[in-house]
């Protein structure tokens, strides 16, 4: 228990440097952490529901690794409210469904489903224009209504159901508007909020989590004890983080975000999903 807590501990610190930098308020980074742990932690047979444990704890963690910073941002008026509110309550209606359909769905076909989803990701990244670079000249354009309404709506339902946060669609669908990676990822934080906080009482809540293995530790889905290490790192990181934020250059920005989804998917393979 003692080298689990501990792994989760100095793992947490990692996702509140991926939090600042990404506005992934930890998501892609606590999935598979706390999958592996308890994969190889449990006894056999009992790691079945860990998917499902790994993404409700995720969403639980986001809660405050996504408010932290979002609250900094908002007071230093780094956020543009007309790319971040209607959006953020479609996005929220969204994770509802999302959180909800992810309590009926087996852990492999989870595990394939985060790591698709990965896949996708990163190729649409690398191989349609606007991630990877934005000009100077580039001036940002607003939200189309459409994108407000059916794309919040998707990537609440997805955020939620992998439970990712949201950035990893936020950040490129607000790169490809001309946004630079700073300002586009201090917006993935607030978006990523209604993802956390609908997520995780979904899954706090679910009831079917008796009967599939939830014991002492956990709330519905959610294991306390991994969410209080990841936070007990990742808090005073995030504080220390945000003197980085707009200090890296954009490009640079940019394909370290994709590179660090290349290693959560080859992490994740790696551990047989």
């Amino acid at each position: 228990m003692l080298t689990s807590f501990l792994t989760l501990l100095s793992l947490g610190c990692l996702t509140g440097i991926t939090t600042v930098l990404f506005g992934f308020g930890g998501g892609f980074i606590t999935v598979p952490v706390v999958y592996g742990v308890l994969t190889m932690t449990a006894p056999p047979g009992a790691d079945a529901d860990a998917m499902h444990v790994a993404v409700a704890t995720s969403a639980a963690v986001m809660v405050v690794n996504a408010s932290a910073p979002a609250l900094a941002q908002w007071r230093q008026g780094r956020l543009r409210r007309e790319y971040v509110w209607p959006l953020a309550a479609f996005i929220a209606a969204g994770s509802v469904a999302g959180s909800f359909a992810t309590t009926l769905i087996g852990g492999t076909a989870l595990s394939l489903l985060f790591a698709a989803y990965l896949l996708v990701t990163i190729a649409d990244s690398l191989l349609r224009k606007g991630f990877l670079s934005v000009t100077q000249r580039t001036r940002p354009q607003p939200l189309e209504r459409r994108t407000v309404t059916f794309g919040g709506i998707g990537i609440g339902l997805v955020a939620a159901g992998l439970g990712v946060g949201g950035s990893v669609m936020t950040v490129p669908l607000l790169r490809r508007r001309g946004l630079p990676m700073a300002e586009a990822t201090a917006m993935a934080n607030p978006l990523s909020v209604p993802v956390a906080v609908a997520a995780t009482l979904v899954y706090a809540l679910a009831p079917t989590a008796a009967a599939a293995g939830g014991g002492s530790g956990r709330l519905g889905y959610v294991d306390l004890t991994a969410g209080a290490a990841l936070l007990l790192g990742s808090l005073p990181t995030i504080a220390v983080a945000r003197r980085l934020t707009g200090r890296v250059p954009d490009r640079v920005h940019s394909i370290a975000y994709v590179a660090l989804l290349v290693v959560v998917l080859i992490v994740m393979l790696a551990m047989g999903l």
